[in-house]
């Protein structure tokens, strides 16, 4: 059986959304604006909950005075969304780890998992913004410095293969030291009343299993999250070569782990997705809010997992229309019987058991948020036969 999750941006309201100006780096959100949106994202999570869904996320962005992504904290809004919520399972697509330090993150995220009982989704990420990451203490490799950029991306990945390695010890042991490049816990010669301090003991673990996700964006990272047993999660990349990734996932895992896994097990594919009465409708809906989503992320190099205008990779200065999205599989827009079609061709097409949708809402009011959850859930799932 197919698990469905909700996947929220966590854009405020943009009645200007589109194509056209104002560029992404001339918005400027208000504070009240931004905790409106949190506050009504957590209402979003409650619907989620109420329809079925199986999974909530939200995502982790810091200092976006535009106001795209105004959730800088996943875990924290999570536990309140717990609080608030029967059975939903909470996380983010994704926290991005190098912005933590890697302790304080797995505390986090054990009190999230034990206040939610057992309900928290550990989904992780690298990383994609220098402003995001930078004032945090993390490196990431950017679109702007292309000489420095595979130099940027060596360090981050370094340093997030070793966050993870403490985060999973910290996790998983009563007891736990690690040594590396990076990281060192605990650090060489603490005292602690006379003796000298040789392992560490995170407060809380977690009381129960919990899965462990992470997002897939490059071949490296294809190879990293299949060998470490993590699943991975793929959103924006055409579904011909999603299918090849996807594959190519299952060998890796046979590989280190001497199993063969199920043709959709330990993968989800997030799918963008708009409801309407009509097809037209539909599109209309959805354009303003999905030219605005690439106006903001083509430039931090996101539309690599689309085929250009010549098939081949897109040049870097291209930017996918919606009817672009929807000709390759990574739009699902018209009505719900059209939407049902192309769901179960997709699904279909890689055999997924985890989907997550992200409905194509960004600069739209949450009343239209909670209406495409609804939609999806009332109107588009129960015509899905698999």
């Amino acid at each position: 059986m197919v698990q469905y999750g909700v996947f929220i941006f966590g854009a405020v309201p943009m009645p200007d959304a589109g194509p056209h100006d104002p560029q992404p780096n001339q918005r400027r959100t208000s504070n009240e604006q931004v905790w409106e949106t949190t506050e009504r994202i957590i209402d979003v999570g409650v619907l989620a909950d109420k329809l079925g869904y199986d999974y909530f996320f939200f995502t982790e962005h810091h200092f976006q005075h535009e106001g795209y992504e105004v959730i800088p904290n996943a875990i924290l809004a999570g536990t309140v969304l717990a609080e608030r919520t029967a059975r939903i399972k909470i996380g983010a697509l994704c926290h991005v780890v190098p912005q933590w330090h890697p302790l304080r993150f797995a505390e986090d995220f054990a009190s999230l998992h034990n206040f939610s009982g057992g309900r928290g989704v550990l989904a992780v990420g690298r990383g994609t913004v220098p402003r995001e990451a930078m004032p945090l203490g993390a490196i990431v490799g950017s679109t702007d410095d292309p000489v420095k950029r595979a130099e940027q991306d060596a360090t981050n990945r370094e340093a997030f293969a070793e966050a993870m390695d403490v985060i999973d010890l910290a996790l998983n042991n009563e007891r736990f030291k690690y040594s590396g490049d990076h990281f060192t816990f605990p650090p060489p010669g603490i005292p602690d009343r006379g003796s000298v301090t040789e392992d560490l003991t995170l407060v809380p673990r977690p009381l129960t299993p919990f899965e462990t996700w992470q997002t897939v964006t490059s071949p490296p990272t294809l190879e990293a999250v299949a060998r470490r047993g993590y699943g991975g999660v793929w959103w924006n990349l055409h579904p011909d070569l999603m299918k090849a990734q996807w594959e190519q996932f299952a060998d890796y895992w046979a590989d280190e782990h001497g199993e063969t896994l199920a043709p959709g097990a330990q993968r989800m594919v997030v799918m963008n997705i708009r409801v309407g009465d009509s097809r037209d409708e539909a599109m209309a809906a959805a354009r303003p809010g999905f030219d605005e989503h690439w106006k903001f992320l083509a430039p931090y190099g996101r539309t690599k997992g689309f085929r250009g205008p010549d098939g081949g990779i897109p040049p870097a200065d291209w930017i996918p229309t919606l009817e672009d999205a929807m000709e390759q599989g990574l739009a699902l827009v018209g009505t719900a019987d059209e939407v049902a079609s192309q769901l179960m061709e997709r699904i279909s097409h890689v055999s997924a058991e985890t989907v997550a949708f992200f409905p194509l809402c960004l600069g739209n009011t949450y009343d239209h948020y909670e209406d495409q959850i609804r939609r999806i859930a009332e109107d588009v799932l129960p015509n899905v036969v698999l």
